[in-house]
């Protein structure tokens, strides 16, 4: 019988995960080694240097093997990062707190190509968009809203 291996999901400072929690108490009881885990996360997860990142682990119980998958960051998290905030608006309908560029937008809708619901291009920005709405980041200038209305209108079309 094959055994099934034991799944831990974390959320984990890119580059920067230590032996302490949530890590360390969660892989004690799975006997792997706590060091060499935590410094095969950091290496995966260096290039999200600065934010929060979702990691699966995998070990397999009889040989202690394990495996790391790491998802991409919130979309919110890709954005903040780009303009360099620490938050959105918490008033996003009247306070704007960044702008993004279309070719910003574009970019981080190809950084979450896996993990969006939209599967093209044009359904990924759209997304991205959409989140500038609720986060007060407008886009070229502009209200996100009017963007959506401008993609919908079939603007934008050389970058998907």
């Amino acid at each position: 019988m094959i055994p099934v291996p034991e799944k831990l999901e974390v959320l984990v400072d890119g580059g920067k995960a230590t032996p302490g929690p949530p890590l360390g108490p969660a892989l004690g009881p799975l006997g792997v080694n706590v060091i060499q885990v935590v410094s095969a996360i950091n290496e995966k997860t260096k290039a999200f240097m600065g934010m929060k990142v979702p990691v699966t682990l995998l070990v397999d119980p009889k040989t202690k093997a394990f495996e790391i998958k790491v998802g991409t960051p919130p979309t919110t998290a890709l954005i903040m990062k780009e303009l360099g905030l620490e938050k959105g608006s918490g008033t996003p309908n009247s306070d704007f707190v960044g702008n993004l560029t279309v070719q910003q937008v574009a970019k981080i809708g190809e950084m979450k190509a896996g993990s969006m619901l939209a599967k093209d291009k044009r359904g990924r920005f759209r997304e991205v968009v959409g989140t500038c709405v609720s986060m007060g980041v407008t886009v070229d200038g502009k209200d996100p809203r009017k963007v959506i209305e401008e993609i919908d209108a079939g603007e934008y079309q050389g970058l998907f």
